[in-house]
């Protein structure tokens, strides 16, 4: 079958340009073979990275018709099958990775992306090795819960795909969360609080998660960063019920006014979320102006009533907090 790829391609510091190559080639052939051939027959100018080419090193990860993947997994009949085209002549379009500049064609620049995943600290503490005398054995449960987090490739697929990294350079990003999470899962490890309290800062951990989900489906190896990402909120939540942040307050009382009366009376969560009930006066002093512009200009809501479907939102939300407790035992 006769394919058209349409290659992104661009000089460092200069404007992508979109460059077509007409190849004859069969529907298993991966991307990645598409890729080489063109070079070996058409353009040897053309860069990307490749290495094992059986979907192990992750060097091959690219936008491949607009999505994150790795050219050696993805082939061409799936692509053709996933958009087929109109015309006579199916097209695939290939660029780089998103959120890392551009050193050549498809080849980016991944030192923020290293740089993130160092800062969340992702080996087991060194506290932990202090016993010379023997091995750190795990049992095959506590092994288990290591498995999905550990065949993360670092590929950079969910990195080029986060939303939460493209408008927040400080985000680390869910590559790093994901790994974040096998430090904390890992019963070997003596630093859990700190860590904890580290991915809790703001919103360069785990609170600047936009929950997109593309990160989940874009990856190769089934890691599902998002839900990593949610099982470290969950530590979090679980760790800190008597000093909890504002980041913290504002989950859980989202929740309890939303299971309350439907929706949100704005009047408490206010006071629930920046005052902390009456506890952080610092807070409550920021509310005032707001206040007060909000009374003089009648917008001060002075009673609250619940919505209609208050009832089904209870018990909706009701059903997900079982459900999640439950999936815990």
């Amino acid at each position: 079958m006769q394919v058209v790829f349409k290659i992104v391609r661009q000089e460092q510091g200069s404007a992508p340009q979109v460059q077509s190559y007409m190849l004859d080639i069969e529907p298993g052939n991966t991307i990645l073979d598409c890729l080489n051939q063109i070079k070996w027959e058409q353009d040897g100018t053309l860069a990307y990275r490749k290495n094992c080419r059986n979907t192990i090193c992750g060097s091959c990860a690219m936008r491949i018709n607009g999505r994150s993947a790795l050219a050696c997994k993805e082939n061409v009949g799936g692509e053709v099958a996933r958009f087929a085209a109109e015309s006579a002549v199916p097209e695939i379009t290939i660029a780089p990775l998103g959120n890392m500049p551009v050193i050549k064609d498809l080849v980016v620049d991944m030192k923020d992306f290293w740089g993130t995943l160092k800062a969340i600290d992702p080996y087991v503490s060194t506290a932990s090795r202090q016993i010379p005398e023997r091995e750190f054995l795990q049992s095959p449960e506590d092994r288990a819960k290591l498995n999905q987090t550990g065949n993360c490739i670092m590929c950079g697929a969910c990195y080029s795909e986060c939303n939460a990294r493209e408008v927040n350079p400080n985000f680390v990003g869910p590559h790093a969360l994901a790994k974040a999470y096998r430090m904390v899962a890992d019963n070997r490890d003596l630093a859990t609080d700190e860590r904890l309290e580290k991915y809790n800062q703001s919103t360069d951990g785990v609170w600047g998660c936009t929950r997109c989900y593309y990160c989940n489906s874009v990856c190769p190896m089934d890691v599902a960063p998002m839900d990593q990402i949610s099982k470290i909120k969950q530590d979090i939540l679980e760790r800190k019920d008597r000093q909890v942040t504002r980041s913290i307050r504002h989950r859980r009382t989202l929740i309890e006014l939303v299971k309350q009366g439907g929706w949100i009376d704005e009047r408490q969560f206010g006071l629930r979320v920046v005052g902390n009930l009456f506890k952080d006066l610092e807070g409550l002093a920021s509310l005032a102006p707001l206040g007060l512009r909000m009374i003089a200009r009648g917008k001060f809501p002075g009673k609250f009533e619940p919505s209609e479907g208050q009832k089904q939102v209870r018990s909706l939300i009701e059903s997900v907090q079982a459900f999640k407790a439950t999936s815990k035992l």
